[in-house]
């Protein structure tokens, strides 16, 4: 087995002088000296994760990208009172539930899914437009019917806080 080389003058000897988890245990960051020249150098050691791939509509199949999630949330919240940070998390929990299957495929039809759970409880103005865009209304019908249900579920979410169950 091979040792890590040093990047100062490429001898192929290290030891590790100190070791400690960073990135909330994820990463193991080492300290090294080269046992030739006794230059120091930090190395990083973390699980290699294996691609996600994403099956597209059309059947191709294409790595996993978050930007491509939040560009879509971004456009969707434009000129919304929604922060930046409230749709960088909203990104994080559908990328969790996506990685947390175990699969190494999804479809983009089961993420487009998991944005427009996670949208609807930030901002339902957001999600109506995500909704246009990512189910393709084909008429205001359809269009009608998914407003319908989103206030529907509004209404019932209002009428918990104003009379919460007695316990």
């Amino acid at each position: 087995m091979k040792a890590m080389q040093c990047p100062h003058c490429g001898y192929n000897g290290s030891k590790v002088v100190d070791s400690r988890p960073t990135d909330d245990g994820r990463v193991i960051r080492r300290r090294r000296e080269c046992e030739h020249c006794g230059f120091r150098f930090t190395t990083f050691e973390r699980v290699e994760a294996t691609p996600l791939l994403v099956i597209k509509k059309n059947g191709n199949r294409e790595e996993f990208n978050r930007e491509k999630i939040l560009k879509g949330v971004v456009r969707s919240a434009e000129k919304r009172p929604v922060s930046m940070d409230a749709i960088t998390d909203l990104v994080d929990r559908v990328e969790n539930k996506v990685r947390s299957s175990g699969e190494n495929e999804v479809t983009s039809r089961q993420i487009g899914e998991y944005v427009m759970e996670e949208l609807v409880n930030l901002d339902e103005i957001a999600y109506i437009r995500f909704a246009s865009v990512y189910r393709q209304f084909k008429d205001m019908s359809v269009f009608y019917k998914e407003l319908k249900e989103v206030m529907e579920k509004d209404k019932k979410k209002n009428a918990t806080k104003q009379h919460p169950e007695e316990k």
